[in-house]
């Protein structure tokens, strides 16, 4: 090991891939040494089943973009796989690194045990690191208190602004010569796919046409399948992955709604960027809700496992049109709205009866927007296991009828059944011998037939959910969990939808 190391600082970017308002890039820079920008590809989540390849993708498309942003600096990020640790001892080979600067994730239990890992590695290598508070939300809080005023400080507090002095950053030439320590990820990624794609640059495109015009139909077509796909902001990607911050989207739009008339959609906006912090912090706090209800009185609720189900539903061959339009869609593109995601849980977990548990891996393997603190408590909240929340079991012919009535949406993603008329469009299950016929259309074969009864199902999940409300371990846990994670001023707070 060379012993005239030069010392050095590195950011370890996250889920934080920007350079502007990056409280941890801002902290390294504030100090008298050079700084490396660090993003390791780490074995653990590149093996963890919530991820997949549009996630990677998706990171790769924001770190070209940010290394196009540090040209100028004559700089770039040193991205690499490997272990974190593993990648530290390579990179102190070289440096001596005094300071790691990251912020604080809200990830998975694999990240949260790794974070502990590594503490215990920088203690034993005499490095400080120092975490950054991400977009509000707050480590070590028991209560909620006063934490609605903190969050709101917070997003109209001073954008941190990335002005690096001259050859503050490692040079281009200096990270090349890090590189062959390591193995260095290829960036490349597919040109032709119909997913969003990384990057600062592409998340302000999206952020600054909603804010310009697309949220004039923002409430209009919130819970609208085809609609919301342009008239909703798209930015939650970009939010998950720390393209944008949600502190510079919450200005943006406070200034929006400070100068136009039509203050409603984008308020609604706004208390949206609210509930999203509101949901991760409840994760932050409680994250044993990954793999069991936060309430533990629904542990004592046992469903049968059905791998047909399951994989019917995986494959939008469920044989109810709205809930296969939008699985099918979700798969080839990572998006559809909230309505459409809430009715995919709902229909899982409600009327094919299965564990929320045997959802989370599929579908955080289709959301582009994949969000831990987000994935976790809607889950559960939409399956009925949170004994505070209402209980909503989506009955997806009346959405298809309500939200999608002329069947734009589901002819789209359900091509099968573009010939037939509307109405058999939203319940081919009720098509005669003789219709099918005129049809050249025949279920069972073009179109599955539904693979569970849904009026059933749908009171065998009612009568059993509400009842279990008012189960007394229910009923404890309820009221833990309002003392630990009710806001002080709900009234402040959209409900949720």
């Amino acid at each position: 090991m060379n012993t005239n190391r030069e010392h050095i600082n590195v950011v370890w970017l996250k889920r934080d891939l920007r350079l502007q308002d990056n409280e941890a890039i801002s902290n390294a820079l504030a100090s008298k040494k050079r700084t490396l920008i660090l993003y390791v590809f780490e074995h653990v989540l590149l093996n963890n089943d919530h991820y997949s390849e549009r996630h990677f993708n998706f990171i790769k498309e924001s770190l070209k973009d940010i290394n196009a942003q540090l040209l100028q600096h004559n700089s770039k990020v040193l991205t690499v796989t490997s272990d974190i640790t593993s990648a530290f001892n390579q990179l102190q080979e070289f440096y001596k690194i005094n300071t790691i600067y990251s912020h604080v994730e809200t990830g998975l239990l694999v990240t949260y045990n790794r974070d502990k890992e590594f503490t215990r590695y920088c203690r034993n290598n005499f490095i400080d690191w120092k975490e950054s508070k991400n977009n509000g939300v707050e480590r070590g809080l028991v209560n909620r208190d006063n934490w609605f005023e903190n969050w709101e400080n917070y997003m109209n507090s001073n954008l941190e602004v990335f002005q690096p002095k001259k050859n503050q950053l490692l040079h281009i030439s200096e990270i090349e010569e890090l590189e062959k320590l390591f193995s260095v990820t290829d960036l490349f990624t597919p040109a032709d796919t119909k997913f969003q794609k990384g990057g600062t640059t592409m998340g302000w495109k999206y952020a600054n046409s909603f804010l310009e015009s697309r949220h004039e139909a923002y409430m209009d077509n919130i819970s609208k399948p085809e609609a919301s796909r342009s008239s909703c902001s798209r930015i939650s990607p970009y939010i998950a992955w720390g393209n944008l911050s949600v502190r510079q989207v919450f200005q943006k739009a406070q200034q929006l709604k400070a100068e136009t008339k039509d203050k409603l959609h984008i308020g609604a906006f706004i208390s949206r960027l609210r509930w999203q912090a509101h949901f991760i912090q409840k994760f932050e706090m409680e994250h044993t809700m990954e793999n069991a209800s936060v309430n533990k009185g629904y542990h004592k609720l046992k469903k049968n496992l059905s791998e047909n189900y399951q994989k019917a539903w995986k494959e939008g061959l469920t044989g109810f049109p709205l809930v296969d339009a939008s699985m099918r869609c979700l798969i080839e593109t990572g998006y559809v709205n909230f309505r459409m995601r809430a009715m995919l849980a709902s229909f899982f977990t409600h009327i094919l009866w299965q564990p929320w548990q045997h959802a989370t891996t599929h579908l955080s393997q289709q959301f582009l927007d994949f969000e831990p603190g987000i994935h976790f408590p809607q889950l559960q909240m939409q399956a009925g296991e949170t004994g505070i929340n209402n209980l909503r079991i989506y009955n997806p012919t009346l959405n298809g009828l309500k939200h999608d009535p002329d069947a734009i949406f589901i002819k789209k993603w359900v091509p099968e059944l573009a010939q037939l008329d509307t109405a058999f469009i939203h319940e081919p299950y009720l098509m005669t011998e003789l219709e099918q016929g005129l049809y050249n259309f025949k279920l069972g074969e073009d179109y599955p037939m539904p693979i569970v009864d849904i009026k059933e199902n749908r009171k065998r999940a009612s009568d059993i959910l509400w009842n279990m409300k008012k189960d007394p371990e229910v009923v404890s846990e309820s009221y833990r969990i309002l003392k630990r994670h009710t806001i002080q001023d709900r009234r402040r707070m959209l409900r949720s939808d």
